[in-house]
């Protein structure tokens, strides 16, 4: 009879230790985690309202968009850190400044599909042909 047994095999106080070391490391890797995620999450934020404040800017008044690059200064000063709980501060503070270019965007686009929804009734009026009608039969024509 042959056995095989592992040579390398971890002593169970190797493998207490571990443990205690892998759930002394969770917090750690959840708050990294959190971290990772709100940056991600400030800096899409940050991407899309950079790109709707240069196509919707002028729709804002000065100080609306003063806010705006303010929220955005300060949320990007913080994106160099750890801290998630700060990140996610700034993130909100950020989308709250940036609800009136969002109206703004908003009210341009309904303006637009009202123009567009005025202009195709107009069209669809001009074709529009009201107009009755009487079948006249031709007493030449034979009956088949």
């Amino acid at each position: 009879m042959i056995r095989i047994q592992a040579s390398g095999g971890l002593s169970d106080a190797d493998i207490e230790r571990m443990v205690k070391e892998a759930e002394a490391n969770a917090e750690g890797d959840k708050k990294r985690r959190e971290a990772v995620e709100a940056k991600n999450q400030a800096e899409s934020l940050i991407h899309s309202t950079e790109k709707s404040l240069k196509d919707y800017g002028d729709k804002v008044t000065a100080d609306e968009k003063g806010a705006i690059e303010t929220a955005i200064t300060d949320l990007k000063g913080v994106l160099d850190g750890e801290d998630a709980d700060l990140i996610k501060e700034k993130t909100g503070a950020l989308a709250e400044a940036s609800m009136k270019l969002g109206e703004a965007m908003y009210k341009q686009s309904q303006a637009e599909a009202e123009a567009k929804a005025q202009g195709s009734d107009k069209a669809e009026d001009d074709d529009v042909v009201d107009a009755e009608f009487e079948e006249v039969k031709d007493d030449n024509q034979k009956s088949a």
